[in-house]
């Protein structure tokens, strides 16, 4: 059965309470977006293959469960349909037909080879928002093509403008944080409320074509100017700096910054040092600059570092690991994480970013096992009989039996 975590109740409204969700996503933009809906109280009903959602055999395992399949699944039902089945499609095509929002991340075409597309969908509801996530876009020659984000990062110029900002080398760097992944789910979710709120106005659902290339694209804010007009010379970057145990990166970027960080580092004429007296001379004069902070951090721990220049009101931190990250006491204090699974095999896993003042939002404790939920989803839905579920279990519409 699912693992349901004691976890204190959560003052407020569900803001998404009452809303159906039918997700056919796999891997992580759809998951995490449609776990975006499940934490506001969405009803997440995940439409998944006889073998499973991949990322459910990945590890770290916990409990007996891939963990990291359970941060961007939980609080979701999950439903086996087997839609190589022309009875399973068309048990998909009925819970469609009552849902407020259908979510999908297949390479364009393979839904409407399923009789699953939105436009067939919405003949027989007009109210149904449709999200497909792509890596290209449902449209122009790359649509078909296939794509995970480390090849959006790389199509996009997203690597490149990152290798340049790096001194001494050319070649890439290694990928494995999803920035494509996680920025789609994003503006997923952010076009979801848009649909939401123009239906209400309308009473007309709509289809929302999402692609992970330009949400990564449209992230390079500098550098798509930069390419299209040239500087004259390298953009300024933040660089790290040496401390006695590791590094620290220090951001004085305002006027009043730098004038403070030269005091608390025991430099008071840099304050009237030409190389850094303009925006330009200081970029300029980058390298410089670095050594003199660096000459003052050389000689502290990162803690110290960190704590007189942030107590003088410089930016400045240590670079942590995300295990330190996790254990920093403003994130306790946040609650921005939530402990899932079994009292003796609890992990964390994120809450969302931001708080609202009257509603509720956070990561809900059903984790659910594969299928737990297909027959009591079939009969709640579509009212289908314990009858009818028998045959449609003996004809492998659930995956084999």
């Amino acid at each position: 059965m699912s693992q349901i975590a004691s976890d204190r109740p959560v003052q407020g409204r569900d803001p998404l309470a009452g809303i159906r969700v039918l997700d056919f996503t796999i891997v992580m933009s759809g998951p995490m977006f449609t776990r975006m809906l499940a934490d506001a109280g969405a009803d997440v009903i995940k439409i998944e293959p006889p073998s499973g959602d991949v990322v459910r055999q990945r590890p770290p395992h916990r409990g007996g469960i891939s963990t990291y399949y359970a941060s961007m699944n939980c609080g979701k039902r999950s439903v086996v349909l087997d839609l190589r089945n022309e009875e399973g499609r068309r048990l998909a095509r009925e819970l469609a037909s009552q849902s407020d929002i259908v979510v999908e991340n297949f390479r364009p075409g393979v839904m409407k080879r399923l009789g699953l597309d939105y436009e067939g969908l919405s003949q027989k509801n007009p109210r149904l928002i449709y999200c497909s996530i792509s890596g290209f876009g449902q449209s122009g020659p790359m649509a078909s093509a296939p794509a995970y984000a480390p090849v959006i990062h790389a199509a996009s110029g997203y690597e490149n403008a990152y290798t340049e900002y790096q001194r001494g080398t050319t070649r890439p760097a290694n990928n494995g944080i999803f920035i494509a992944d996680v920025l789609g789910a994003a503006h997923a979710a952010s076009a979801i409320q848009l649909a939401l709120f123009d239906r209400e106005r309308t009473g007309l659902g709509q289809h929302i074509d999402l692609a992970l290339m330009d949400s990564v694209l449209g992230m390079l804010i500098y550098e798509m100017q930069a390419a299209q007009f040239p500087p004259d010379r390298p953009r300024q970057v933040y660089e790290p700096v040496r401390s006695l145990d590791g590094y620290v990166m220090v951001a004085a970027v305002t006027p009043k910054n730098l004038e403070v960080l030269f005091d608390v580092i025991g430099y008071p004429q840099g304050k009237q040092d030409p190389r850094f007296a303009t925006v330009r001379s200081k970029e300029e004069n980058g390298p410089a600059l670095l050594e003199i902070i660096e000459a003052w951090t050389s000689k502290r721990s990162g803690e110290e570092c960190e704590r007189v220049l942030m107590q003088a009101g410089v930016p400045c931190s240590r670079y942590r690991t995300v295990a330190q990250a996790m254990a920093d006491p403003q994130i306790k204090v946040r609650e921005m994480l939530v402990e899932l699974g079994r009292s003796e095999e609890r992990f964390q896993v994120a809450n969302p970013p931001f708080k609202l003042s009257r509603s509720r939002t956070h990561a809900r404790p059903l984790l659910a096992e594969l299928g737990e939920h297909t027959e009591d989803v079939l009969n709640e839905v579509l009212a289908l009989t314990p009858g009818e579920l028998a045959g449609m279990r003996d004809k492998g519409v659930f995956g084999s039996h």
